[in-house]
């Protein structure tokens, strides 16, 4: 805002500046100096624009690439979910994230309470005795890819940032942490905002990796899931769409 009103105090001197050109200055030097001072005028006006429009423009951008990498970071969190599920851990490669998409199967089971005679008990008291037990019934399966992804193909390219640099991956870890003398799978998925931005304004990039808000992505990168606790929310405000 500062730099905004300096700009406009600069534009309004040399504005007087002209008239005090006009007024004073002998005829022969006026239509140099005033074509200078009007080329300045236009340069000033030009970069106070941009100093109020650059930020809008950047932050608009921004939103719209954001929400496209959210997209394929969701895809990666379900598949990587369905993974655990299946197998008891995480993919730490998308080789196999992929490859477990195109040939696993859920199964479809069905849950059924039910009494039967516990034999030790009736014997012991001479009568039929019944424990309650919790039976589960397979009835069927489906492809993990069917469940998921329906009729897209889109998996098969999740591990490609789709804004930004042209060429550039998530980087995709996966292993586990103890928690309570327990090992848990964890998952991590992420690319730096400097991929995603790379061709905005430096300063804007830089102020953007510095964030910490409420409503913003917070810390230099857009990720899903952690290395470092159980966690497989994403790290983007819910004005985004659903991060958990």
């Amino acid at each position: 805002m500062k730099l905004i009103l300096v700009a406009i105090a600069v534009i309004l001197v040399t504005i007087g500046l002209v008239k005090l050109v006009d007024k004073f200055i002998p005829i022969k030097f006026k239509p140099l100096l005033q074509v200078v001072l009007w080329i300045a005028i236009a340069f000033l006006g030009y970069n106070t624009f941009q100093s109020v429009y650059g930020p809008v423009h950047f932050n608009k951008l921004k939103n719209k690439r954001y929400a496209e990498v959210i997209k394929s970071l969701n895809d990666i969190r379900n598949a990587q979910l369905a993974h655990r599920k299946v197998t008891g851990n995480f993919a730490g490669d998308f080789n196999s994230l992929v490859k477990f998409i195109d040939t696993a199967q859920f199964t479809i089971t069905q849950r059924r309470d039910t009494s039967v005679i516990d034999p030790v008990l009736s014997k012991q008291f001479g009568v039929d005795m019944y424990e309650d037990k919790v039976l589960i019934d397979t009835l069927g399966f489906v492809p993990v890819k069917d469940s998921l992804f329906k009729n897209s193909d889109r998996y098969k390219t999740m591990m490609n940032v789709p804004v930004g640099k042209e060429g550039a991956k998530f980087d995709l870890k996966a292993g586990f942490i103890e928690q309570n003398n327990t090992k848990i799978a964890v998952f991590e998925a992420k690319v730096k905002k400097d991929v995603i931005l790379f061709d905005q304004d430096r300063d804007l990039v830089l102020q953007e990796n510095q964030v910490v808000s409420v409503d913003g992505v917070n810390g230099d990168a857009l990720k899903v899931g952690s290395m470092d606790e159980v966690n497989t929310s994403g790290n983007w405000p819910k004005t985004y769409g659903a991060n958990e």
